[in-house]
């Protein structure tokens, strides 16, 4: 069977493509921060409808590090939209290993293998290829992530982009199920009217 998974939204907020003029990832990062060097909080919330509380616990627990001025930098977005999209199929602390298992600590970017910006830019980049071409099977997922990370990564040591690909196949099958999950409960909840 095959389901479709695309929402019209651009992935990890709740803001729509065709508003954004069917714009997506890195295209969207650079455009919300075109003006401005951090983001408050309610503009936080407003892109990813994240309550304040929660993505200030986010902070609390080092996901996220500390603001600036109380802004949030475009990597933090970034970040913060990738958990946003795995987050209602995933446990945060899985979801926590993916991101350490990718970028090392938070504070240290000396250990990442690719940044905030770009890895959120390749989820939605494969996500929309995955989409478009109505994509089903896994073989055909990892051969999207593989083909797009050979042809845009630079490995920045032997074994990163291997590292990249096995999690960004995790990170878009959590997303996926986030979807999935939701249309079905949208479905109880109108059973349920």
């Amino acid at each position: 069977m095959k389901y479709t998974i695309d929402t019209g939204l651009i992935p990890g907020t709740v803001l729509t493509r065709k508003d954004f003029g069917g714009i997506s990832g890195k295209e969207f990062l650079d455009k919300v921060f075109f003006f401005s060097n951090g983001l408050m909080l309610s503009q936080i919330r407003e892109i990813a409808g994240v309550d304040g509380s929660t993505l200030q616990n986010w902070v609390k627990r080092g996901w996220l590090g500390n603001t600036v001025n109380k802004k949030y930098s475009k990597e933090q977005l970034a970040r913060i939209l990738i958990i946003n999209m795995m987050k209602s199929s995933m446990m945060l602390e899985k979801i926590d290993f993916i991101l350490h298992y990718i970028n090392g600590k938070i504070e240290d970017s000396g250990d990442d293998i690719i940044s905030e910006s770009d890895l959120y830019g390749y989820i939605c980049d494969i996500y929309d290829i995955y989409t478009r071409e109505g994509y089903g099977e896994d073989t055909q997922l990892k051969k999207v992530i593989s083909d797009l990370t050979a042809e845009k990564y630079t490995e920045p040591f032997e074994g990163a982009k291997e590292r990249l690909d096995r999690a960004l196949e995790i990170i878009i099958v959590a997303y996926f199920a986030s979807i999935v999950s939701g249309r079905a409960n949208a479905l109880f909840y109108e059973l349920e009217k």
